[in-house]
């Protein structure tokens, strides 16, 4: 339930953005958690903190033409939210992808506020893409794509202005022909001004890895504070991009069996543990369904066409694939067969159905905001280096994401019993990472 504060906001928000579900969702599931902050802080409301946090400070969006190899033209849609500069200069990714339209850009950007604060370091919140698929384009097509989306887009971005990175369908090839344009057109080696660059042009060391470490981490220190760990444990992943990819990994170093793995066609079960090397050799290397991976691996490993990962027994789920992929359905059958922790790799993967079924039945859940910030922070590590025009081991990169990882499992943890709700990861989350910003807004006056 809302606040009686909250709820008339939040019908605003309805109003002012018609149609916008997914930015919906995300606006009632942090207005849901901040309720109590209002009793103890009564100048957030004086101030309309939370009225202006809802309200991008900039919204862009633009048209990026494009020709084939055939020499075809093709007309995508670009945009750039950037939501809020309280805490530094925007922060957050872009994504290629059909799905992407105004109400994805503005959810991801208000997600990226809070978890960008929950890391401690200065960054803002931001997102952006474009409704390109990279699907089965050549090369040189995604070049001349990148090279007209960054065309618009170079005039909004800056060192310490707005910083994006890469998300869904925007890896290391997207960032380098992003990143080749913004510096052919602007005529400056500005190597802060984008993130998740290759090693050899300013790139950082553990970058690739951040986001899928990160929650494989946060997951860690909460089974942790149960008096337990991976070590044994059954896992099943979804998704099988960059995120999922180094979550496997990560949990498998960690003695957990990870045992299946999807991408949009189906999923793949493999009781012998997923065969790393592999699964990195089909989805890296050749692009190629998951279907592939299931036949050469051969024995015991299965392909499910068509159908929900989740319907795989485990004891810790980390959905890394895409928003609201777990249902209250697939959130029941996953407390059935004994789930015990849940870890969001993905952006607002868990409906708020399938949320309250996961806590009411005890089970650890960390969500996206605070599980997958260390593709985020990674991301601020590498604008930390490029600043001072250094470079670090990967051994020391990954002790400090792993730091600020438990960092941030502390700061949920010990937020959430302050304000009466012990182990509600969502609420700890969402308060500490609000309270961060709005005391910077109240410092910088109305703006």
């Amino acid at each position: 339930m809302l606040h009686e504060k909250l709820s008339s906001i939040y019908e605003n928000v309805l109003r002012r953005n018609p149609g916008e579900t997914e930015f919906h969702q995300a606006v009632r599931e942090v207005l849901e958690s901040i309720g109590p902050v209002l009793g103890k802080h009564p100048e957030y409301a004086e101030s309309k903190v939370i009225e202006r946090i809802c309200e991008p400070e900039r919204q862009i969006i633009f048209r990026v033409p494009w020709e084939d190899d055939n020499g075809e033209v093709h007309i995508n849609r670009g945009f750039r939210v950037e939501f809020n500069s309280a805490l530094g200069p925007y922060k957050g990714g872009l994504r290629f992808h059909p799905s992407v339209y105004l109400g994805i850009v503005k959810f991801l950007g208000f997600e990226q506020i809070f978890k960008n604060s929950l890391t401690g370091l200065p960054i803002g919140g931001a997102k952006g893409g474009a409704d390109f698929d990279p699907k089965g384009k050549s090369d040189r097509e995604i070049m001349r794509f990148c090279q007209s989306f960054m065309t618009e887009l170079y005039r909004h971005l800056g060192e310490h202005t707005d910083v994006p990175a890469g998300d869904t369908g925007v890896g290391q090839r997207e960032i380098g022909f992003l990143f080749g344009q913004y510096k052919r057109i602007t005529n400056r080696y500005e190597s802060g001004v984008i993130t998740g660059k290759g090693l050899v042009y300013g790139g950082a060391q553990v970058r690739t890895e951040a986001t899928g470490y990160g929650c494989a981490f946060f997951v860690e220190e909460m089974l942790r504070a149960r008096g337990t760990s991976f070590d044994g444990k059954r896992v099943v992943v979804s998704g099988s991009g960059n995120v999922a990819i180094y979550t496997i990994e990560k949990v498998q170093q960690l003695g957990g069996r990870v045992v299946a793995c999807s991408d949009s066609s189906g999923y793949v079960v493999d009781e012998k543990g997923i065969d790393l090397d592999l699964l990195k050799q089909v989805k890296e290397v050749e692009r190629a369904r998951i279907e592939v991976y299931a036949k050469r691996r051969g024995g015991d490993a299965i392909f499910i066409p068509g159908r929900s990962v989740w319907e795989v027994p485990c004891e810790v789920a980390m959905p890394s694939a895409t928003q609201n992929e777990i249902t209250g359905r697939d959130a029941e059958r996953l407390v059935r067969n004994g789930c015990i922790a849940v870890g969001e790799g993905a952006n607002m993967p868990t409906t708020p159905e399938g949320i309250r079924i996961f806590q009411d039945a005890g089970v650890a859940f960390g969500p996206g905001k605070a599980a997958n910030a260390g593709g985020v922070a990674t991301s601020a590590l590498e604008m930390q280096q490029n600043a001072s025009r250094d470079s670090w081991s990967f051994e020391f990169s990954e002790q400090r994401l792993r730091d600020i990882m438990r960092d941030i499992h502390a700061r949920c943890l010990a937020t959430a019993e302050e304000y009466g709700m012990p182990g509600n990861y969502v609420a700890g989350a969402n308060i500490d990472g609000f309270k961060r910003v709005a005391d910077a807004m109240l410092a910088l006056g109305l703006i």
